[in-house]
């Protein structure tokens, strides 16, 4: 009888811790919960130099919130890192700017980020001749 009587109380602690681990977890979801939907949200401001880790801050009424971000270290500084572009192939080189240009057209603006529409990106041209395809031989390109 002492054996079934330890096995229940043993039960009745698992439950016990159980249902606590539940409710601390419903806890956790609700701090992060605001009653506000209004947010407006500012660019990421890396922690150091102009790419990296950084933060983003929030406010809502009189609510202030900080995320975390990231700016990649190869993003266009002229966009912005919260808007997203799909851009098209480059065109050809001009042999008078000796550069070549493409435009993208704004796929997504996130955290309510002021994005131009479409954007217009230059480079110059490269300076190296690419080589003819494998299969031609020297003999034929002479």
């Amino acid at each position: 009888m002492q054996v079934r009587g330890l096995l229940l109380l043993l039960a009745l602690v698992l439950l016990t811790a159980a249902a606590e681990a539940g409710k601390n977890k419903k806890d956790k979801g609700k701090k992060s919960s605001s009653e506000c939907e209004d947010w407006r949200w500012g660019p990421c401001t890396p922690n150091s130099k102009d790419c990296g880790l950084g933060y983003r801050e929030g406010t809502c009424k009189d609510e202030t919130k900080k995320l975390k971000c990231k700016i990649p270290c190869n993003w266009k500084k002229k966009f912005g890192a919260d808007c997203k572009y799909k851009f098209e192939s480059w065109g050809g080189c001009s042999v008078q700017t000796g550069v070549k240009t493409r435009s993208g057209v704004l796929k997504k603006a996130l955290y309510n980020a002021q994005c131009e529409e479409i954007v217009h990106v230059t480079k110059p041209c490269s300076s190296k001749i690419k080589p003819k395809s494998k299969g031609q031989s020297a003999a034929l390109l002479a």
